[in-house]
């Protein structure tokens, strides 16, 4: 086990760098001046001059991507000269002193991801800090419904196989996995937030915490959190009913399954005890993958929404080309891509023990 983390974490890091060097020059060679993006329309050939040399816009972009580099690092190095780009001021980086030389500090330091170009000096952590928790709360709801709704109705498509209930869900799991998330957002919310609003109580948009009626204080919408969840969910839902059908039904004729059967035991206790169990695998799988790539499908439904996470966020960061915030977000998706594709390694292996971590 210790060895196969520490080799999972080495292509962790491997790839985290891979990522960081293409989104790093992927957006460097963007048109356009981020200190005037900075600035915005009244701005003097100075004040770009001196925004230049505050960030580092002024250098090669081999030195830039250095410095990138050093920024998202958790041991850095950092400069003692209070004009250069590294210098450790206390209102940009969270750092501990490692070691302290004549012109370098050694620093264990929570990564920079460096500020907003629009949001007047903001923190790109903070801006991320501020939206995430909505989308895992977005994403989970929806994961939770495509898991439950989807092993249910797999195992009765299974059960049932060739039947008129079997044929019903495959048609309604067909149509899921077909329709555009962007789509069924728009469709929702028109019908059951706008026709049926008398009936629903149901918004068609609104995000997790809204201000009272009175506008006094910020309070939870549990209410708006409904219908994204759904329309997010529908998809992986039709994915994992598909799945754990052809898995179950590969499992149930399985010569283990037969002896169960042998030995008397009941038809019920056979597929909860014995098969469902080795038919999660392919689920599981599949649902790690999907509930990853919710922190990035989650783009348009929360901006069809106004749900107010990371991915509305990053529509908002593209509409005004805020280059580090879009490369932050972009980031952090990649690590939690990385993160949960570990752990559904170990899940997967806790699920079927012929599955071994060397």
């Amino acid at each position: 086990m210790v060895r196969y983390l520490l080799n999972k974490l080495l292509y962790a890091f491997i790839t985290l760098i891979g990522v960081v060097t293409v989104i790093f020059f992927l957006f460097t060679i963007l048109p356009g001046d981020p200190a005037k993006m900075m600035l915005g329309q009244n701005q003097s050939a100075d004040q770009v001059e001196a925004v230049k040399k505050k960030y580092g816009f002024d250098k090669p972009i081999g030195t830039q991507y250095l410095y990138y580099l050093n920024d998202l690092s958790p041991i850095s190095f950092h400069s003692n000269i209070p004009t250069d780009y590294t210098f450790l001021g206390p209102n940009k980086y969270n750092a501990q002193k490692l070691w302290t030389g004549t012109n370098t500090t050694l620093v264990l330091k929570t990564p920079y991801l460096r500020e907003s170009f629009t949001k007047q000096g903001k923190k790109v952590t903070q801006v991320i800090g501020e939206t995430i928790p909505n989308t895992f709360v977005l994403a989970i709801s929806a994961i939770t419904i495509a898991i439950i709704l989807g092993v249910i109705f797999g195992i009765i498509s299974a059960l049932y196989k060739d039947t008129w209930l079997d044929k019903l869900i495959q048609v309604l799991s067909t149509l899921g996995m077909s329709v555009p998330s962007f789509f069924s957002a728009i469709l929702f919310a028109w019908f059951f937030g706008f026709l049926l609003h008398e009936y629903t109580n149901l918004e068609m948009t609104g995000s997790l915490y809204e201000l009272d009626d009175f506008g006094e204080k910020m309070s939870i919408q549990w209410k708006n959190l409904i219908l994204p969840s759904i329309v997010l969910g529908i998809r992986p839902l039709a994915v994992v009913i598909q799945l754990m059908r052809n898995s179950l039904l590969e499992v149930l004729g399985q010569d283990y399954i037969r002896t169960a059967r042998a030995k008397g035991l009941s038809e019920f206790r056979v597929i909860k005890n014995h098969a469902v169990k080795n038919a999660l695998n392919p689920v599981v799988t599949a649902i790690s993958g999907w509930f990853a790539s919710m922190l990035a499908g989650a783009v348009f439904v929360e901006y069809i929404f106004g749900w107010n996470g990371l991915g509305k966020e990053i529509v908002n960061a593209l509409n005004t080309l805020d280059l580090p915030v879009i490369m932050g977000a972009v980031l952090v998706i990649a690590i939690v891509f990385i993160t949960i594709n570990i752990l559904v390694d170990i899940i997967y292996a806790w699920l079927d023990p012929r599955v071994k971590l060397y």
